[in-house]
């Protein structure tokens, strides 16, 4: 399968082991996990899913060791809506952001628990799908190239900083998809 996700990028996480895969994978979640969270807050009935999704995020940035518990919680995820296809598709840009948002949760937990680099790097195209999607429908936006960057920095960086980077990076994003929905 062709993916967004540059070479080199893919090459270090199948080089650099279950850490690096788990730092990788963290990172990318929490830059998209704004457009879940800020898309689906106030969503009747969606409360204990979004916790889930907030708990499941933030248990990532263990990256020093697997989640025990992550192939249960791919099958929780796996129950939200956004995973449930029906004849219709999705239909607006709420939906299509908070699919890829919880795609890319999925990938995460899938490779946080078992260290592949290939759910790291399906974790990581989920994300530039996403942000190749804001630029098309922003003008003069660049997440794509940020998410480029961004994805690169978490293989190079001991966490520290990509942290930080990834909640703004988040936000911004978060910021740009809202200003396009339909008020």
């Amino acid at each position: 399968m062709q993916t967004l996700v540059e070479e080199a990028v893919a090459e270090e996480l199948r080089a650099g082991g279950g850490e690096a895969v788990r730092l990788y994978v963290s990172a990318c979640t929490e830059r998209m996990a704004p457009l879940f969270m800020g898309l689906r807050t106030g969503a009747p009935g969606r409360e204990a899913e979004l916790d889930f999704y907030a708990e499941s995020v933030r248990d990532l940035w263990y990256v020093d060791r697997p989640l025990a518990d992550a192939a249960e919680r791919v099958r929780l995820l796996e129950r939200f809506p956004e995973l449930q296809l029906d004849e219709e598709g999705i239909t607006d840009a709420a939906d299509t952001y908070a699919f890829f948002a919880v795609l890319c949760l999925r990938y995460a937990l899938l490779a946080h628990g078992s260290g592949s680099a290939d759910e790291a790097v399906s974790c990581g195209h989920a994300a530039l799908t996403a942000m190749g999607m804001v630029d098309q429908n922003t003008a003069g936006a660049s997440f794509l190239a940020e998410e480029q960057r961004l994805q690169s920095l978490s293989l190079s960086d001991d966490g520290s900083g990509v942290w930080d980077a990834s909640v703004a990076a988040g936000r911004e994003r978060f910021r740009a998809v809202l200003s396009r929905l339909p008020h």
